[in-house]
């Protein structure tokens, strides 16, 4: 599903519950700017995203559409995970062999 960036900056302000006057606010822009994002009428620049991404905890890709996940992981957490995924596969694999079998078969 594409979304572009004035959708998803709207969107997190509404899911969020704040007025466009607070989001403004709280970025340091006007109100009447923060509308012309949202409704496509004008293109921010980086530094304005990397702001909104900050606020709102999302990913630049997400808030430019090019994710479907809002958060990423970080490093330490994708390393975690992956450790505990071959962890796990190490044990199926005994498990296996224990039984007369193999993972390999």
């Amino acid at each position: 599903m594409e979304r572009s960036f004035h959708e998803t900056l709207a969107r997190l302000r509404r899911a969020r519950g704040v007025s466009q006057r607070q989001v403004a606010a709280d970025l340091g822009i006007s109100q009447a700017l923060l509308s012309h994002y949202e409704n496509g009428a004008r293109e921010p620049g980086l530094g304005f995203v990397c702001r909104v991404c900050d606020y709102y905890g999302v990913t630049a890709d997400y808030l430019l559409g090019r994710s479907e996940n809002p958060v990423s992981l970080a490093p330490e957490t994708a390393r975690d995970f992956l450790s505990s995924l071959r962890a796990l596969a190490d044990r199926g694999e005994h498990a296996l062999e224990k039984m007369g079998g193999s993972a390999h078969d």
